[in-house]
This record gives C-alpha cells, sequence and structure tokens, in this order.
C-alpha cells in the first residue's frame, strides 16, 4: 500500500511539473497554488438575514448610495431563507440542481405552478409597488399588447380573450383586498412573460445599469434574471448580484458566479460579450427596467 502512495505522489508531482512547462499549464498550477497558498475569502455571511447583509462586497469595492425608498433599495434589503435552504419546486419537491445559488429569497411559491421566471420579477415588482401604496402604478401588458392594470382589475374588469383579441369587461364586483390582488398576479404570469416584458420596457446600456434592471432572453419560455444588488470600486467600476425564478415555478434564489470564483457571487458584465449564469447562456446581454 504504501508503495503504490508513493507511486501515485510521485506520478502527481511528475504530472504538475509537466504541466508548469507549457502556457496553458501554469495557469493551471498557478490557480492550484494560488488556491492552497491563499485559499479565497468568501463572500458569504452564514448569518445574514438580507441580500445586504448576506453577502459582502469584493476587496477595493463598496455598495453604492441609493434612496431609501427606491426599488433599487427594496431589493437590496430583500429577506432571504435561513443559508443552505435548498431550492423546492411548487410541487414540493427538490430541485435537481442545488449548487448553482448561494441564497433563497423570501417569496412564497404557489403550487398552481403559475410562478415562473418572469412571474416572480413580475411579483416583486408588484409587491414594492403595493407597500408604497402606489397601488394604481401595478400593471404589466399582455404578450398581446393588452395592458392589464391592477386598478381595473380591482374596480372588477376583466379581460376576455379571444384567439389574439384581448377586450376588457366590468364583470365582478369592486375588491381591492390582497387576496384578490394575488388572484391578479395569476392572470399575468398566465399572459404575460419574457416576451412581453422585452417589449414593453426601456432597454438599458450596460454602462447604465442599476439594481431592479433585468437579464432577458426574450422567448417562449425564454429567460430572465434581475439585479438585486451592486457594488463599485474607485474606478467607477461595478459589479453586481443576480436573482431567478425558474422553470417549473420554484423557489427565487440568488446565483453563484461559476465563470469567476473570485468574485462569485458577483457578476461583471461586458457590453456584447455573453453572460453565463448557471442556469442559462445569454448570448448577447439584454438589459429591461421596470417603469
Amino acid at each position: 500500500m504504501k508503495k503504490i502512495l508513493s507511486l501515485t505522489i510521485i506520478a502527481l508531482l511528475a504530472l504538475f511539473l509537466l504541466l508548469r512547462t507549457t502556457t496553458k499549464g501554469k495557469q493551471y498550477t498557478n490557480h492550484i497554488e494560488a488556491l492552497i497558498l491563499s485559499p479565497q475569502e468568501s463572500l458569504i455571511n452564514k448569518e445574514g438575514e438580507t441580500i445586504k447583509t448576506r453577502v459582502k462586497p469584493p476587496k477595493g469595492y463598496k455598495r453604492s448610495t441609493i434612496k431609501n425608498t427606491s426599488f433599487q433599495q427594496y431589493l437590496r434589503n430583500y429577506k432571504l431563507k435561513k443559508h443552505g435552504t435548498e431550492i423546492i419546486n411548487h410541487d414540493g419537491t427538490k430541485y435537481f440542481a442545488q449548487n448553482w445559488h448561494d441564497a433563497i429569497l423570501e417569496i412564497p411559491v404557489p403550487k398552481n405552478g403559475l410562478q415562473q421566471c418572469a412571474d416572480a420579477l413580475m411579483r416583486i415588482r408588484a409587491e414594492y409597488l403595493w407597500d408604497q401604496n402606489r397601488k394604481n402604478e401595478i400593471g404589466f401588458k399582455f404578450t398581446s399588447g393588452h395592458y392589464c392594470s391592477w386598478k381595473k382589475y380591482a374596480e372588477g374588469f376583466r379581460a376576455k380573450v379571444k384567439g389574439n383579441k384581448v377586450s376588457s369587461h366590468k364583470t365582478a364586483n369592486p375588491n381591492h383586498s390582497k387576496a384578490n390582488f394575488y388572484k391578479y398576479l395569476n392572470l399575468i404570469y398566465t399572459y404575460a412573460g419574457t416576451a412581453s416584458l422585452h417589449s414593453e420596457l426601456k432597454k438599458v446600456q450596460i454602462k447604465d445599469l442599476q439594481i431592479g434592471d433585468m437579464l432577458v432572453q426574450p422567448g417562449y419560455p425564454g429567460h430572465i434574471e434581475i439585479i438585486v444588488d451592486e457594488v463599485i470600486n474607485d474606478k467607477g467600476e461595478k459589479l453586481f448580484l443576480l436573482a431567478q425564478g425558474n422553470t417549473p415555478a420554484q423557489s427565487v434564489c440568488l446565483l453563484k458566479n461559476f465563470e469567476d470564483d473570485n468574485i462569485s457571487p458577483w457578476y461583471k458584465f461586458s457590453s456584447n460579450l455573453p453572460v453565463y449564469t448557471p442556469s442559462y447562456y445569454f448570448e448577447k446581454p439584454i438589459f429591461i427596467r421596470f417603469k
């Protein structure tokens, strides 16, 4: 056994030295040496109960200043479940990939399966407006282009869908309750998605990104993720955190960055360069912003 162990060690050392003789090999061995000699400091505070307190800025960065009642502040201080919480599908089963995330946001997942990737983000936005007593601003366009507002829904107006045409008719009694609000959101989940958000909302250049902007690939279903925090350094360079819902409908999670372990879960975006996240590849990053 000792002889086999010695031969194994010799073989590993020989491979290590061989790698050092090539350019690509040096990259690998330098990475290995860096991990052994100076292990990466974790940016995750397991005791943190919000996005702000759970994820620390990388060295040389600090959180940007934002308004207290803004959507940006709302997202930065979003409540999180206990560290180590798993991603759960709407039917109560565990999602197959449990190594993609660093946190789970405190957003209930309805058992009806409707609250998928775009839906989860529309819910977050609608709940923010509700909490800020800006209920009359809650509204989204269907894929058909028809605008469906909470105000009209609460007054009793309902959408009638016939083929590609949508019309609105007063067929219910007024109901401004929170329970009816979530019925309204179920309607939005059914008829809106990544394609309608991409069509409806303003496009944002990478240099102008802020918390609340969304990385989108429109389609059926397509995919969408939202920036939930940002940090900045003395050069004005920004890094961002991304969160997503998913299909099937499941826990909304804060994503790791597998492409850059040194700053994970933070992301850096560059114009026209693809964005790789654990669950999706955005060949050309398109960002949009809620009104």
